[in-house]
């Protein structure tokens, strides 16, 4: 299955970073009754990612929130301390972004979004998309070509597809 706008998303278990340890938050009650943005990105700490995906989703949090949005969260293949570590790097967590960590690649892989680049050392990731979920129901899908690129999956396309 490869995710499509109407799908209702699995839950799942992912990990993010609690006061000490690596915390475990089941996805589902994230998304029930809730209008969330989801965004996925191959890599934290990576070019792309870093200085285009993240980025634009600090910008237009404010904007997402005034349109409605309830959560604003960032998945990838990465483990939860590395996932922590990005949020702070980039004012992520600052400006109020989860970042959650789907480090065996579980969700990914149940929606079809996974990939695998050995060339440069991305095995079992994501795809770059992003997603405008409402109680757990895909309402806007915005997957990239290119894992390189951040276009259609910015926050600035999600904000003015949920403006409509």
């Amino acid at each position: 299955m490869t995710l499509s706008v109407g799908d209702k998303l699995p839950d799942a278990n992912l990990l993010r970073m609690g006061a000490e340890d690596p915390e475990t938050i089941s996805l589902s009650p994230l998304l029930a009754g809730r209008k969330v943005v989801i965004f996925a990105v191959p890599s934290a700490f990576s070019g792309t990612c870093t200085t285009a995906h993240v980025p634009s989703y600090i910008r237009t949090k404010p904007a997402l929130d005034q349109a409605g949005v309830d959560d604003v969260i960032c998945i990838a293949a990465n483990d939860p301390f590395v996932m922590s570590a990005w949020a702070d790097a980039t004012g992520a967590a600052d400006a109020g972004l989860l970042f959650l960590s789907d480090a065996l690649s579980e969700f990914t892989k149940a929606v079809g979004m996974d990939f695998t680049a050995p060339h440069v050392g991305l095995i079992n990731r994501s795809k770059r998309y992003g997603a405008y979920v409402v109680d757990g129901v895909v309402k806007i899908l915005h997957i990239e070509d290119n894992p390189g690129m951040c276009g259609i999956s910015a926050g600035e396309a999600m904000l003015e597809a949920i403006q409509g």
